[in-house]
């Protein structure tokens, strides 16, 4: 029996530009506007006031580095009322309407109710991004229900069809009551033609109907629903997701029971793996974080686990043990803080990053080397993206958060499962790329000028030096003669100029080989003589 249960969903999705001519955007002012009153701005996530402040909120603060506290809680008043940058980068949007979530799965005859702690919008300064965040509850839950709801919950739609109608791997039935139990939502997981049409004709699912509820006014790029306001998917249909479990008798847990939590599989037999000894041979290893675990002491302080895959983070620990359920103090307060914001910024980071590689490639798709014009829009929006990414660096980028040793190795450990490292080299060599072909672009560019430039002074030289020496020379007194015997002048003395310039050209390497020499000190004057004549020498 696992007798408190908490799990968070934290889906990130790309917001699509409010302004073609704007690299930063405001989106939450449309959510403001368009919401009717049902999302309300969280003032401060934190705590601003000092007689609500608690010992958890101390805790939660003094556990990540200054550079992370000023990302997530920005500076204090007085820092505020001087800097611009004083705000938290963070803004945060909350809806009150749902209060519990009533979930039927298959082959289940009673459905399951956990009580909604929090629905929830993060937003990001400077970054099109926004995460959602789901949090439901429940005490006194049976294993099994929690592994299907672990496995089954946070699904954005069917990924197919049971021939019952079910959406594989998806709740039968998903409900958001409000607080005097009227129905709020329910999915549609079982619409199987809507869901067909969506694809056939839009080439994107539509979300379940309770989904598309809680983002409400936001809209699916594809759909014809009104607003402004316009998201785009970016990662898988499953939502990432958090869990803590108190499980009575956690010594009783099996490692099928481990690996089923670790990886949010559907429930099976108890002695029984989920997947074969070959793929769980280094399970301990690669996704558990036992610092607080031991087995062969199961009933003693050393009874929490963590563990992590690319698409969930677990504890599990003793439901005895004060210390572990303490809302306050203990893990429970934890996880639901600390924990949760490792989790949203590990999150925040692969979205943002998943954001940019999109841009990169709607833009180079919309590139055609024919046209001029979308030539000229593939520079401008390359430059615009290796701004945003040179901001978002040295804004939110960062490879330590806390120098408490659990809380960096944790962190640590949900990076390396989410990829973000590898993610983010490779953005950073793709813009280098575009960069660079962009530097390469304009020097050829500019290399063909210089090159049409060179053209036009040498033929103008030829002009410019006979009409000057004609001009200026006293020792031809052409002014009486003919126009025909005025012509012959120009045209012999324009050959003879032709023909030095040409010379001068075709001598031009060995004049700069002298010129290099005369200017350098360090050689000798005999050096320098030989360099003038070798102007004129034959080459071997």
């Amino acid at each position: 029996m696992v007798r408190t249960f908490h799990q968070i969903l934290l889906w990130p999705l790309q917001l699509l530009p409010l302004r073609e001519d704007s690299q930063i955007h405001h989106h939450w002012e449309l959510l403001e506007k368009d919401a009717g009153g049902v999302w309300k701005e969280v003032d401060d996530e934190f705590c601003a006031d000092p007689d609500a402040f608690r010992e958890r909120h101390y805790r939660e603060f003094v556990t990540f580095l200054p550079y992370v506290q000023r990302l997530l809680y920005g500076e204090g008043a007085k820092r505020r009322s001087m800097a611009a940058y004083g705000e938290s980068p963070i803004k945060v949007y909350r809806r009150l309407d749902v209060a519990t979530a009533r979930i039927s799965f298959p082959e289940r005859n009673a459905p399951v109710v956990f009580d909604v702690r929090h629905v929830d919008l993060y937003f990001f300064y400077d970054v099109d991004l926004v995460i959602l965040v789901v949090e439901v509850s429940g005490s006194d839950v049976p294993l099994d229900v929690v592994q299907d709801s672990l496995h089954r919950f946070g699904r954005a739609y069917p990924s197919g069809w049971t021939e019952q109608g079910d959406g594989i791997n998806c709740p039968r039935k998903v409900e958001w009551l409000a607080a005097d139990g009227r129905v709020l939502a329910v999915s549609d997981y079982e619409a199987r033609k809507q869901y067909l049409e969506s694809v056939c004709r839009e080439r994107a699912p539509p979300l379940a109907a309770h989904w598309q509820y809680l983002l409400n006014p936001m809209a699916a790029h594809h759909t014809d629903q009104a607003g402004a306001l316009r998201f785009r998917q970016l990662e898988y249909y499953r939502m990432p997701l958090m869990a803590y479990l108190a499980v009575e008798h956690p010594e009783r847990l099996t490692r099928g029971d481990f690996a089923r939590l670790a990886y949010a599989t559907a429930p099976g037999d108890r002695e029984a793996l989920p997947f074969s000894d070959e793929y769980l041979a280094r399970f301990e290893q690669n996704h558990c974080y036992d610092k607080y675990y031991d087995e062969a002491r199961s009933g003693s302080r050393l009874s929490t686990r963590v563990m992590c895959c690319d698409h969930a983070f677990l504890i599990v620990g003793d439901a005895a043990r004060p210390v572990f359920t303490d809302a306050e103090r203990g893990v429970l307060g934890q996880f639901r803080h600390q924990f949760f914001l490792l989790g949203l910024i590990a999150h925040m980071h692969k979205g943002a990053l998943l954001m940019m590689s999109d841009r990169l490639v709607q833009t180079v798709t919309r590139l055609n080397i024919d046209q001029q014009e979308t030539v000229r829009r593939f520079r401008v929006e390359i430059r615009s993206l290796l701004e945003i990414f040179l901001r978002f660096t040295h804004r939110y980028w960062f490879h330590d958060v806390s120098d408490h040793v659990q809380t960096r190795e944790v962190f640590h450990g949900l990076v390396k499962e989410l990829g973000t490292d590898r993610l983010y080299l490779d953005i950073r060599e793709e813009l280098k790329d575009m960069g660079a072909y962009l530097d390469s672009d304009l020097l050829r560019r500019q290399s063909n000028i210089f090159l049409r430039l060179t053209i036009v002074t040498m033929i103008g030289l030829i002009g410019t030096t006979t009409t000057g020496f004609l001009g200026m020379s006293s020792l031809i007194a052409a002014t009486d003669h003919h126009l025909g015997m005025k012509a012959i002048y120009v045209a012999v003395t324009a050959a003879a100029f032709a023909l030095l310039t040409l010379y001068t050209l075709a001598k031009s390497q060995r004049i700069a080989g002298f010129l290099d020499a005369l200017t350098n000190e360090r050689l000798p004057l005999r050096t320098k003589v030989d360099s003038l004549l070798d102007i004129w020498r034959q080459k071997r």
